[in-house]
């Protein structure tokens, strides 16, 4: 009988390289409200999370109201952005890996992201990806990561008998954790190397690596 694996994928520094649209957004965002804009470490340091938990972190001072505005500021913004700035590619060799995932009959993909349901279908339609993902979770319906609400539903919504979540940052390392999913830390994203060394249980430098890795992730365990 043949075990089936769940991989479920971040998107903003894990698929795609979303970084340009994310600081053009909250600059504007910070404009429109008369407040310093944060550091490029700070807002890259949230991406992952919700927008209410993000500018929560980002700034804490804010009354609540205007942290409410800030979130559908930032959504208008990003979607405005779009038609101004070219969309946001997908790093080198997403394609060729979630396409060699696909194919085999142990794996089935899923996605977990901070991302509305609305910023997600962008997403795969714009890259021609929703064919591919069994399982999408967005930030519309659950907590925010590192709740393992959208792990433990990409479970039971994918059949599988066990999964690893893919992702660039200790939320994703926290959420795989804690929802008893094994996690795999790339190297190309948003949060630092040596953090995520300390919370993951594999490290990939490269798409290529992934595939591979998968296969061996519970070698030593089961």
């Amino acid at each position: 009988m043949v075990t089936l694996t769940l991989a479920l994928f971040d998107v903003d520094g894990t698929l795609v390289d979303s970084q340009a649209h994310i600081l053009a957004a909250m600059e504007r965002v910070f404009e429109q409200h008369n407040r310093p804009a944060p550091t490029r470490a700070a807002i890259l340091g949230i991406v992952g999370l919700s927008l209410d938990v993000a500018f929560l972190k980002l700034c804490p001072d804010a009354p609540m109201a205007q942290r409410a505005n800030m979130v559908e500021g930032y959504k208008q913004a990003f979607h405005d952005l779009r038609s101004e700035i070219p969309k946001s590619p997908l790093y080198p060799g997403a394609v060729e890996c979630l396409a060699d995932l696909a194919a085999r009959d142990d794996i089935v993909l899923g996605v977990a992201t901070g991302k509305s349901r609305r910023g997600l279908d962008y997403v795969l339609d714009s890259h021609n990806l929703r064919d591919l993902f069994l399982t999408t979770q967005v930030a519309d319906d659950h907590p925010s990561k590192p709740h393992p609400s959208m792990a433990t539903t990409a479970m039971a919504e994918s059949g599988a008998d066990r999964g690893v979540m893919i992702g660039d940052t200790s939320f994703d390392m926290d959420m795989g954790r804690a929802a008893g999913m094994k996690t795999l830390s790339v190297t190309w994203g948003y949060h630092n190397r040596t953090v995520l060394a300390d919370v993951c249980d594999d490290i990939a430098t490269d798409f290529a690596a992934i595939p591979n890795t998968l296969r061996t992730l519970w070698s030593d365990n089961g």
